[in-house]
């Protein structure tokens, strides 16, 4: 996220490169709190993207790693940026902040109707934490904190590692490599009855960027599509896509996950105008064609 960010910044706003400082995990532990400080010295402005993320099977095999890593690098920074007197600060949440069974499409409002889906709750908690207190350093400090809730992103340069992946970058490296060796079935998790709300990255870049500029409100706010689509299509989808030719084949064993995921995105178009522009089927395309000229 944080390179598509930096793309949108420099190539669609004209601001210097030097202009912008980019903490990268492998320089800069946010963990550790002098590196906080550091992160955060001679900044106008901080766009919160760190995160320890993955999909089902990472959230269930590292739970207490994304609590504490997500909510102390959050917590950290805040309190740094606002020792340090920055300007903004964007608390970026997630999706997964919201209740199992919150009804589609989810409103900003529902966020506190209920306990997040168990196999992310340490995670959605742990970014949930940081809109209690983006709006508390913003009652006590008149500290100007935004947070915004984008939904399941994907998109060029993300992350194709089956064991911490998400759904979309999953599927398109099972179904290439199984097309590229002539196999005849995929395995796939779940029941794929549970449905997803995708936004592609550039959006979300967009989406991030202009709330930065121009939205300043303590309440919450959803970045999406406002499109719904079950994991059985959108499989089918990146299958046809990839030019896989075989059986999908549902592991039943497995979890779903949140049963639904889809936002009412209507907040965001009315605070900043704001409206995703890339549908499902260019995305995947440009995931898909990125994928291949990288992939080894």
């Amino acid at each position: 996220m944080g390179s598509h960010i930096v793309e949108n910044l420099v190539h669609k706003r004209g601001v210097a490169p030097s202009q912008i400082s980019i903490p990268r995990s492998k320089e800069i532990d946010l963990i550790v709190w002098d590196n906080c400080r550091q992160a955060v010295k001679n900044v106008d402005i901080v766009i919160h993207l760190a995160a320890r993320v993955g999909g089902i099977g990472f959230n269930q095999k590292y739970p207490g790693t994304l609590f504490y890593d997500n909510i102390v690098m959050g917590a950290q920074l805040m309190e740094a940026a606002r020792l340090a007197n920055v300007k903004k600060f964007v608390q970026v949440g997630t999706v997964c902040a919201y209740p199992k069974f919150t009804p589609a499409p989810f409103k900003e409002d529902n966020l506190w109707d209920g306990y997040p889906e168990e196999t992310n709750a340490p995670y959605g908690i742990a970014k949930k934490a940081l809109l209690v207190m983006a709006q508390a350093y913003r009652q006590q400090y008149s500290m100007n904190v935004i947070y915004l809730l984008p939904v399941n992103l994907y998109g060029r340069k993300d992350n194709f590692d089956l064991e911490s992946s998400h759904v979309i970058p999953a599927l398109i490296r099972k179904f290439t490599e199984a097309a590229k060796r002539g196999e005849k079935q995929v395995i796939i998790w779940g029941t794929g009855k549970a449905s997803r709300e995708f936004l592609y990255v550039d959006d979300a870049a967009e989406g991030i960027i202009t709330a930065t500029e121009k939205y300043n409100k303590p309440e919450p706010v959803n970045l999406g599509t406002g499109k719904e689509v079950t994991i059985k299509q959108l499989a089918a989808l990146v299958a046809e896509k990839t030019d896989f030719k075989g059986e999908i084949v549902w592991d039943t064993t497995k979890p779903d996950g949140q049963p639904r995921r889809s936002l009412d995105v209507s907040r965001a178009k009315a605070e900043f105008n704001f409206e995703a522009k890339t549908d499902l089927n260019m995305g995947l395309k440009a995931t898909i064609e990125w994928y291949k000229r990288h992939s080894k």
